[in-house]
């Protein structure tokens, strides 16, 4: 079977690793996010992939958008089944709760964790019409189960997201859709300069690896999990966070 698979967020940093994972192991990507990057133009120009890879801007949080893209990503997909969704948009800002502007904790929640609600339920709504069943895997976080000083709307996004996975992973199973999170430690991306070069070190010593996630650390459980090895595997929220929770 020819497998289509969605990545949310797949402009930049994890998303677009899984995305050139994704592509380089043969799979359809179709891939949203709210501005577009020189990583999407350098994927469109390279004759490998600019066939099996759609880009699209889509507001994740925003209903209407969410179901209008992966409608249109579908339509263009032709013989390339839906098979797959990254839940991996995603935006974080630091700052004390008691002085943390509302619109601020509203954004957060918004996108990483109702946008993941909106965009599974699409993807449901395609998938769920056919037998072959299928893949969700939600970008969750280490700070969903750990939290850190200063994140309580990140973190409690990312605990939803974890909640979200158990639940669906339930209501799906029959279905052969499993659904699993992800859940780095701290990467090397965008989102890791929000910590000062002070937390990083630390957060580095009290990692018994020594270092931080790579973005290709992320990529590697999630094609494992799209995978067939991956099929009995549900419900689950994997830790890529070089043991700094043991």
């Amino acid at each position: 079977m020819k497998r289509h698979v969605i990545v949310t967020g797949g402009n930049r940093g994890i998303g677009a690793a899984i995305v050139e994972d994704l592509l380089a192991e043969g799979y359809r990507v179709s891939i949203c996010s709210r501005t577009r990057t020189e990583f999407v133009d350098s994927i469109e120009r390279n004759p490998e992939f600019s066939d099996r890879c759609y880009w699209a801007a889509c507001t994740v949080g925003e209903s209407e958008e969410i179901v209008a893209f992966v409608a249109e990503a579908v339509r263009r997909a032709g013989e390339y089944a839906l098979y797959g969704l990254i839940n991996n948009a995603g935006v974080a800002q630091a700052g004390i709760l008691a002085t943390f502007p509302d619109v601020e904790s509203e954004r957060i929640l918004r996108t990483n964790l109702l946008g993941a609600i909106q965009m599974a339920r699409a993807f449901c709504r395609h998938t769920l019409k056919g037998e072959s069943g299928g893949r969700i895997i939600n970008i969750s976080s280490i700070i969903g189960t750990r939290g850190y000083n200063g994140m309580a709307a990140y973190s409690a996004s990312k605990a939803g997201l974890d909640g979200l996975t158990r639940a669906l992973a339930r209501e799906l199973g029959r279905r052969k859709i499993t659904v699993n999170s992800v859940a780095p430690g701290y990467v090397e991306t965008e989102m890791s300069s929000i910590l000062t070069t002070e937390q990083l070190a630390q957060i580095v010593n009290r990692t018994p690896l020594g270092r931080l996630a790579t973005e290709r650390d992320v990529a590697a459980v999630v094609r494992f999990l799209l995978s067939d090895a991956g099929g009995f595997v549900t419900g689950q929220t994997i830790l890529v966070d070089g043991g700094i929770s043991c």
